[in-house]
């Protein structure tokens, strides 16, 4: 564990010497969350404006800061963002600065890959070589690497679903569901859009609690969630204006729902597949061990050990949420933003699959190197002045984007055959599931309601 949580958090630090653009450091959502740190730290407010009055963003975005706040009655402006990732970095940002901030990233990065480590052994009885090359070949590759150093509440959001995972598959006893708990009431603190994956855990936590006969934990749960739910609502409304922070957004002048857009579902179901293979915002283009996750998934659907479904659910309610609920795929951001939450799940479960099937571990660490690789180009890049992590990244010369590239479907400018080559990856990632599938037996022994393993220990 401290092995490679140092390891990863070492391998990403060089990451907040690269550039978000030419005319900043960081960018989009960056600098409000950077503002709003710096005015916790300074001033115990939410209130931005003598941040913004004062250029205190300068320092990080050097160029005139795009406007999100709305100016309130009182002449103040809050930042159209949750506070929990401000307040964690409020601290290292009055240290040093938006280095600070970028590095306390860092070692979260590296808490987070630690920790996956050990969900991995002590959960999934995952040999403790086969989770740390697991581990190592996803976090030292984009996106988890790149958001080591990207002012976003990714990773936050990663390690509380990490938690809960841990909580859900270990004795639900006390330690269990108050680690549940908070871990479920952090995630919307951190932004809204994870309130789904958040109820889906306590969900999981109810339902085990229940069957496991403890109704005194399910109910403490149950009114502790509750709880957390109100005071979040009343919060909001007292802070923002609305039951979501971008209520205090100058932008959502059709009100706070008008930030998912008018979906088209029909053409969002695209992201479905668009999320993995898309070639400038989808994972593989970047971190080929994300071709691994589907056989691991067609595995994990047919064996369902103890454990699955609180990686299955997870990961389900999180891409399901970035397809049709996120404005969009193709942001002002590194790629894969929308899901780098629930990254977790599906390391966990390539994890479980390369201990259970010895002829998937060469795949799993091949791929690693090529992810690894990839990243580190880039940042060579980035932080050379040749491209920046926002702007024209895909302009990299690193050799796994460039031999995968013409094979993904570009769904950004969705040129002629861009319809063949997304019916291709669909069927592709359809026989992975299925190869991957034919490679466990069902265990027959396994008992159908069982959602945690057995182990000993919170």
């Amino acid at each position: 564990m401290i092995g490679v949580g140092v390891g990863v958090a070492l391998w990403v630090a060089p990451g907040a010497g690269a550039r978000a653009t030419y005319g900043a450091r960081t960018t989009a959502d960056e600098p409000q969350y950077l503002m709003t740190a710096l005015s916790l730290a300074e001033d115990r407010s939410l209130d931005v404006s003598d941040e913004r009055a004062q250029g205190r963003y300068r320092t990080f975005h050097e160029v005139g800061l795009p406007i999100q706040e709305a100016v309130r009655d009182d002449g103040s402006r809050i930042s159209p963002h949750d506070p929990l990732l401000p307040a964690l970095l409020a601290v290292p940002v009055a240290v040093a600065g938006w280095v600070g901030a970028k590095l306390a990233l860092a070692a979260m990065a590296g808490v987070l890959a630690a920790l996956i480590v050990w969900v991995a052994v002590r959960r999934f009885d995952v040999p403790v070589a086969v989770a740390a090359v697991t581990v190592l070949a996803f976090s030292a590759a984009a996106p988890l690497a790149v958001y080591g150093t990207q002012v976003y509440p990714e990773l936050p959001a990663a390690i509380a679903v990490t938690a809960a995972i841990a909580a859900l598959t270990g004795p639900m006893r006390r330690g269990g569901t108050s680690t549940l708990l908070i871990a479920a009431a952090a995630l919307p603190w951190l932004s809204i859009k994870y309130a789904p994956i958040a109820a889906a855990l306590v969900a999981l936590g109810l339902v085990q609690l229940v069957r496991g006969g403890d109704l005194r934990l399910a109910a403490a749960l149950a009114v502790g969630s509750t709880v957390g739910g109100l005071v979040f609502a009343v919060a909001h409304v007292a802070w923002y204006g609305g039951l979501t922070p971008y209520a205090a957004g100058a932008h959502f002048s059709a009100g706070e729902l008008s930030v998912v857009g008018s979906p088209d579902y029909l053409g969002r179901a695209r992201r479905l597949v668009g999320l993995l293979v898309d070639r400038e915002f989808g994972l593989v283009a970047w971190a080929p061990a994300f071709l691994v996750v589907v056989p691991a998934l067609g595995a994990l659907a047919r064996r369902r050990p103890s454990g699955a479904l609180a990686l299955a659910l997870p990961l389900a309610v999180g891409w399901t949420t970035a397809a049709f609920v996120a404005l969009t795929m193709h942001g002002w951001w590194w790629p894969g933003r929308q899901v780098v939450v629930v990254v977790p799940c599906a390391v966990l479960a390539v994890a479980w699959w390369s201990g259970t099937v010895a002829a998937a571990r060469p795949w799993v660490a091949a791929a690693g190197v090529l992810g690894a690789l990839t990243f580190s180009w880039v940042v060579v890049e980035a932080i050379s002045g040749r491209l920046t992590l926002v702007v024209d990244f895909e302009s990299t010369t690193a050799f796994w984007h460039r031999a995968v590239r013409p094979l993904l479907p570009d769904g950004r400018t969705t040129p002629e055959g861009t319809t063949i080559l997304q019916t291709a990856w669909f069927v592709a990632i359809a026989a992975l599931a299925v190869a991957g599938w034919s490679t466990v037996a069902p265990d027959r022994a396994r008992r159908p309601t069982a959602l945690a393993a057995d182990h000993g220990g919170t």
